[in-house]
């Protein structure tokens, strides 16, 4: 927004973002939208003159703007989005935390335990797929009293990744996962819910059939305690439109 009032609109600009995350929670791609109102007889910016006028200004922020199109005004960059994805990334095979390669720190979880049975975890996985009330994972705020906990989760897969430069160090068997979780909407820490519980299930200290359980009790206070998954390995993706 203040990159935005360096290109001296007549009208002082009001940005509009997809969606918030929580803190230590990363972005590979946002959407937002604005209105720039230029003074008269100044023509409209084009999308190459914006990019690149929002990123001299944006230089010593991580953020960069990758594209920009012109949109209709009845576009909002909230409520038009048809879904939006996140990507979780684990890293399996560390005894310590200290293992955790230095380039990888804050971008990854490796949960306490080493290895994770990640077939027991896609097998759990797929109770969350479709619509459900998901009282139970969600965190409560000043939000919930006017938000549906029903929600329709579009795409749930567990994959096995790359971490960066691992192929340089294979040989310390570090095993990166991502998670993909797609859906219009997401309630309050919802997502590093459904991955603490799923990560549960790899531990072995809930079976598959218990998020199907925690599901049917529609009951925040019956998540298991301290299993959300920490902020630092989970990215929106992209938001679709």
């Amino acid at each position: 927004q203040k990159a935005a009032q360096n290109l001296k609109p007549i009208v002082p600009i009001k940005f509009y973002i997809s969606s918030r995350t929580d803190t230590g929670v990363h972005a590979l791609c946002n959407s937002a939208h604005l209105d720039i109102q230029r003074a008269p007889g100044k023509p409209a910016f084009n999308e190459k003159q914006l990019i690149y006028s929002l990123n001299y200004h944006l230089r010593p922020e991580p953020i960069r703007i990758l594209n920009a199109y012109r949109v209709a005004n009845s576009f909002h960059a909230r409520f038009s989005a048809l879904s939006r994805t996140y990507v979780y990334r684990l890293l399996m095979g560390c005894t310590h935390h200290s293992e955790i390669p230095v380039f990888e720190r804050d971008l990854c979880w490796a949960p306490a335990g080493g290895h994770l049975n990640v077939p027991a975890m896609q097998d759990a996985a797929q109770f969350l797929l479709g619509t459900h009330d998901f009282s139970t994972f969600r965190s409560l705020n000043s939000e919930t009293p006017f938000r549906s906990p029903i929600r329709t989760i579009l795409q749930v897969d567990i994959r096995p990744s790359s971490g960066f430069l691992s192929h340089h160090y294979e040989h310390r068997g570090l095993e990166f996962w991502e998670l993909k979780f797609r859906s219009r909407s997401f309630l309050y820490r919802q997502v590093r819910r459904m991955v603490g519980a799923l990560v549960a299930v790899g531990q072995g200290k809930l079976a598959p059939h218990h998020i199907k359980e925690l599901l049917e009790i529609k009951d925040s206070r019956a998540f298991p305690p301290n299993a959300m998954a920490p902020p630092s390995g989970l990215f929106l993706k992209s938001v679709e439109y």
